[in-house]
């Protein structure tokens, strides 16, 4: 049986057989001897993204009480719950990541728990994930943005929308209404200023 360990663009956390090619965590969020999820969501305001294999090392999957192993189908979906590069395991893309928000967010010298800080005020709305309203057309937003329209999740690639799935990404069939921002807006700032998210292989890029 499939563990609670997959994070939608939403935030949520849920069991499905599908495994992702990013993990991350947000603290310890688990009991080791069940393998199932405290009622938090998380422990720590760092919500990290990292690579799945790193030098070799091997984790058994909430095995112990060490941080809480969360899967993601891609770097975009991690980034729309709100996640952020990690500085252990992806440095480069953590230092890319940085010098893009600084200069989308026209700060400078910012440091991890800074940019901490400002993700967990705009992922969360008390609890429930933050909806953000959309400052242009959807076609307008830069690759790895995504949305939320009704139920469904899309990301946004050269203008097009693509419903995201735990499989991957399809062309959207239905015409966006009401769409909501779902990736948080300091973060969709450093995209615009250069960074690329890294996106699955679904989204043809």
């Amino acid at each position: 049986m499939p563990l609670q360990n997959r994070v939608t663009p939403t935030g949520d956390i849920v069991a499905t057989p599908e495994r992702g090619t990013f993990t991350g965590n947000r603290g310890i969020i688990h009991d080791p001897s069940t393998k199932t999820l405290l009622k938090r969501r998380w422990s720590n305001p760092a919500w990290i993204t990292c690579v799945c294999e790193f030098r070799g090392r091997r984790r058994d999957v909430m095995a112990t009480r060490s941080w809480t192993e969360l899967f993601f189908l891609d770097e975009a979906t991690s980034f729309a719950a709100g996640h952020r590069p990690c500085f252990y395991c992806r440095r480069d893309d953590a230092n890319r990541f940085r010098a893009a928000w600084e200069e989308g967010n026209d700060v400078m010298r910012v440091r991890a728990t800074e940019i901490d800080a400002v993700l967990h005020r705009e992922r969360l709305d008390n609890r429930k994930k933050r909806l953000h309203l959309l400052d242009g057309p959807v076609e307008a937003l830069p690759d790895g943005a995504m949305v939320q329209a009704g139920d469904e999740s899309y990301l946004i690639a050269q203008g097009r929308a693509l419903r995201w799935s735990f499989a991957g990404y399809r062309a959207a069939d239905v015409e966006l209404v009401d769409a909501h921002l779902l990736t948080p807006p300091a973060t969709l700032n450093a995209f615009r200023a250069g960074y690329r998210p890294l996106l699955h292989k679904s989204a043809g890029l």
